[in-house]
């Protein structure tokens, strides 16, 4: 009766009260459905226990001084049965909670991916076609969204409560997030870590628009270069071509087709190339030195800013589709 009567209550903030904010992404509801039976459970054995507790304390207790309680012998059924509820509560909360945190976690192949830098105290967001953001972010209905997001000082968290989404934004490496937008509007973003005295106003916006309003909306921002031609300048710029362009001399290893790939280095380790290795990469280039070449990369470390180096990424991923584009 608790459970039903709580969740019952859950149902009416959900429906008239902003106490708890609506749904409006893909998950949201799954993710409320297992919040509202973790709460039920707890609530249910809750007043399961203290109403026992009441009941045996009146009902066993002693009535006269010399009074001595009978000797209790124990149930094995009994014994097996508080065992096995237990257990069956927790193995469904498990493989539930395991199956969720598996879909939260893994982003379609088809996801638009956007790249977030959090800094005290705003949020930077930059799209692929090139527009950029501060505090704010555009976002189409139905369409699966990723998000690389990595911190220029310290801990942040980017969480969107309409979404029933956060993930914890960290200096020097990146962290992925990613949703479908099911509902037109407007959503509160929030950072959930505190990040310093003005952790309270690095809030945004998120405007979830309609496919045919998110395309008019790319179209009359500003979108300047895109992520890759900014990456393609910044790789230039650096000369980053005169060492790992493909071909003989070449005195760095070709980045042609290389994202995604194995790779041998030099102590005899093998690594995935993904973000996080080409970050690394760029800013301590003697930390993992691939097997066939000499560790003569200079740092860049200071030189190219965290957005920098994300439009970097986004050339190399260029490359990479180009390549496969290429394949007959």
């Amino acid at each position: 009766m608790a459970t039903l009567v709580h969740l019952a209550f859950l149902a009416v903030l959900q429906q008239g009260l902003p106490i708890v904010p609506e749904r409006a992404s893909s998950v949201a509801k799954q993710i409320d459905y297992l919040y509202y039976f973790l709460t039920g459970v707890t609530l249910f054995f809750s007043a399961l226990i203290f109403s026992l507790v009441f009941y045996f304390a009146v009902r066993y207790r002693q009535r006269h001084p010399d009074e001595r309680p009978q000797p209790i012998h124990g149930s094995l059924g009994l014994e097996l049965l508080w065992s096995a509820i237990p257990l069956g509560l927790t193995m469904v909360m498990f493989f539930w909670g395991a199956h969720l945190f598996y879909i939260v976690r893994t982003p379609p192949s088809d996801a638009t991916q956007l790249y977030v830098v959090g800094k005290q105290w705003m949020w930077k967001i930059q799209h692929p076609e090139g527009q950029r953001e501060i505090n704010a972010l555009h976002v189409p209905v139905g369409r699966p969204v990723k998000l690389t997001m990595t911190s220029e000082d310290v801990i942040h968290s980017f969480y969107i409560p309409a979404f029933r989404i956060k993930m914890d934004v960290l200096p020097g490496r990146y962290t992925e997030l990613w949703f479908t937008a099911t509902k037109a509007g407007t959503y509160h973003l929030f950072c959930a870590e505190y990040c310093g005295a003005k952790h309270s106003g690095m809030t945004g916006w998120v405007t979830v628009l309609e496919p045919a309003d998110y395309e008019a909306w790319l179209s009359g921002a500003p979108a300047g270069e895109s992520l890759e031609q900014a990456g393609a300048r910044l790789f230039r710029q650096h000369n980053c071509h005169t060492c790992h362009e493909a071909g003989p001399t070449s005195r760095g290893p070709s980045l042609q087709e290389i994202l995604g790939k194995q790779v041998r280095l030099a102590s005899g380790e093998t690594v995935v190339v993904d973000e996080g290795y080409l970050r690394e990469s760029i800013l301590q280039p003697n930390a993992k030195v691939v097997a066939g070449y000499e560790s003569v990369m200079p740092t860049y470390q200071g030189q190219i800013s965290e957005e920098g180096i994300l439009q970097l990424i986004a050339y190399l991923k260029s490359l990479t589709r180009a390549e496969r584009k290429a394949q007959p």
